[in-house]
């Protein structure tokens, strides 16, 4: 199967995705892994080879497809044994695998089923059926379930700065000032001026500076508020919703046919069951 995926550009789909499963003798016992797949001149699947170098030094062998299981944790040989795989023949890349090498392989695997003994003592013939190389089948059903992802995006910016503001403010200060006083007194007992006098020759302009107080005004700033800024995480429950679908089995039946397998109603339980588990 390598060379037609190397050579011919097969592409294979999942079935060459067998290739490096883990091999399962009897009862679940590991009994090494899937190397290759070995096809006929037609391109149909004929055998497994397994590497099984876990229990011998570097021992390759090959069991007919029909052997085998397929389930999703790897490849089930129900027949096989640890003692089965020790006595069949090693193979090796390239090599003829002869009728001889056949019908002994199938002798271990199956017994005197398929190879049955000949009138000379040790000698069998190979019976071929049906069921040694039908390559084993399953049909999957798929069913659809939601995978949600988070990505980060900017959901929006704020802008954090600061402008002044003007308002009028009114302030009562008391200020002083001086205002002129002037007493006059009315003599009680006129008295007369010395010395000759003449009226208005001898005028005189008393000047008196008054003081006042005015506000001079001035402005000082003050830390009246801090602001820290930062950032913080908050979560938010959201409910998403999308249309999702599974496959579900189809059997139609013709004619006088017995079909064995799950029931309707095991079916319906099943389904139930999962659907109260989601």
């Amino acid at each position: 199967m390598t060379e037609l995926i190397r050579d011919h550009n097969y592409d294979l789909g999942e079935t060459y995705d067998i290739v490096g499963r883990h091999a399962y003798a009897h009862n679940g016992e590991k009994v090494g892994t899937v190397r290759d797949l070995l096809t006929d001149d037609s391109g149909r699947t004929r055998y497994f080879v397994l590497d099984v170098g876990s229990w011998f030094t570097a021992k390759e062998v090959m069991v007919p497809v029909g052997a085998a299981r397929i389930e999703d944790d790897g490849i089930y040989f129900d027949q096989l044994t640890k003692d089965q795989v020790k006595n069949m023949s090693t193979y090796t890349a390239g090599q003829e695998y002869t009728y001889d090498n056949q019908v002994e392989d199938v002798r271990v695997l199956y017994g005197a089923d398929k190879a049955h003994q000949q009138s000379t003592p040790g000698e069998f013939v190979y019976r071929e059926d049906d069921d040694t190389y039908r390559t084993p089948q399953r049909l999957q059903l798929l069913e659809e379930r939601l995978q949600v992802n988070k990505d980060r995006y900017v959901a929006g910016q704020v802008e954090i700065g600061k402008h002044v503001e003007t308002r009028t403010e009114n302030v009562t200060v008391g200020l002083e000032r001086e205002e002129l006083v002037i007493e006059r007194r009315a003599v009680s007992e006129a008295r007369p001026v010395n010395g000759p006098v003449t009226l208005g020759e001898d005028t005189e302009t008393v000047r008196v500076d008054l003081e006042a107080e005015r506000a001079d005004v001035s402005k000082q700033a003050y830390v009246t508020e801090e602001v820290e800024i930062g950032k913080r995480t908050v979560t938010e429950q959201q409910t998403v919703t999308e249309t999702v679908g599974r496959e579900v089995l189809d059997v139609n039946q013709s004619g006088q046919v017995k079909v064995n397998g799950d029931t309707d109603e095991r079916m319906t339980a099943e389904r139930t069951s999962l659907e109260d588990h989601r």
